[in-house]
């Protein structure tokens, strides 16, 4: 089979943005998503007009754009922020905007969650709708989010009447520490895939830094998601979003994604053929 895989900035964080899209063209993803979060200006300082141009070259779609960051707590600096990222996102011909929650311990409370998430998602509906583009709702799996569940993020974006303008991140890192079990195929827009291994660190523990490229030894499950996923329909992106240093200091960064992406599309196959 073949899997539409997309390359984030993350998984690559140390090369320039024009050889991102160039590692994703020879990797044969169908595109790449990047991020306002990496050391440097967004796209080294260079026109998002030059990044579409060479995008086009490279026969690569930019998929999203990241992040408006704790999206959730709403204010005149958070609709500046959005506003400014959705009009990079128009010029670069970026097709989403990635929202990320709040994540430092404050905004927990039941009731308050959900109020923050209503108020948020209603000023930025017109915003995102008159600009063409999808917003991406990623919830996050630690426990110090004020958005750890997809259910808690599609209550809220059809309590506003958003569905088809908001879409949820499946991350498959994410969905685990959430110990979340609903799928939510349908409102999916994109999925996100990392891998951890260390065999010393608990679920609760997990961080950022343990995300590596997929392998035999993955402790996420990330083929049983995918499977579900697809089993129920899902056909859009998979995007390798890995954020362990190991992975940004890989010397051969086309051998090691190329063969994470080889075990994760035979051991798709394999179903298929099971």
């Amino acid at each position: 089979m073949t899997v539409p895989f997309v390359l984030n900035h993350m998984t690559t964080a140390k090369l320039r943005y024009n050889h991102v899209l160039s590692l994703a063209s020879e990797l044969g993803c169908i595109g790449v998503e990047f991020r306002n979060d990496l050391p440097g200006a967004l796209f080294d300082g260079d026109a998002p007009e030059k990044v579409r141009a060479l995008a086009n070259e490279e026969n690569v779609r930019i998929f999203g754009l990241s992040e408006v960051k704790m999206f959730n707590v709403w204010s005149d600096e958070r609709r500046t922020e959005a506003a400014a990222l959705i009009e990079i996102a128009k010029a670069v011909g970026a097709e989403s905007i990635s929202l990320i929650p709040r994540c430092d311990g404050h905004g927990l409370g039941n009731g308050e969650r959900q109020a923050n998430l209503r108020v948020a998602l209603r000023e930025l509906l017109p915003m995102i709708s008159e600009a063409g583009l999808i917003g991406f709702i990623e919830p996050l799996g630690f426990e110090n989010s004020s958005l750890r569940f997809k259910a808690e993020a599609l209550e809220a974006i059809e309590g506003v009447g958003g569905r088809g303008i908001f879409k949820l991140v499946h991350d498959t890192f994410h969905h685990t520490l959430a110990g979340e079990t609903s799928i939510y195929c349908e409102d999916t827009g994109i999925v996100h895939v990392s891998g951890v291994v260390d065999l010393d660190v608990n679920v609760r523990e997990m961080k950022d830094s343990h995300r590596i490229l997929i392998n035999a030894a993955d402790r996420l499950g990330n083929i049983t998601q995918l499977r579900e996923l697809i089993g129920e329909g899902y056909s859009g992106p998979v995007s390798y979003e890995a954020f362990s240093p190991l992975v940004h200091n890989e010397s051969k960064p086309f051998e090691a994604i190329k063969t994470s992406m080889k075990f994760v599309t035979h051991a798709l196959e394999e179903d298929q053929n099971g």
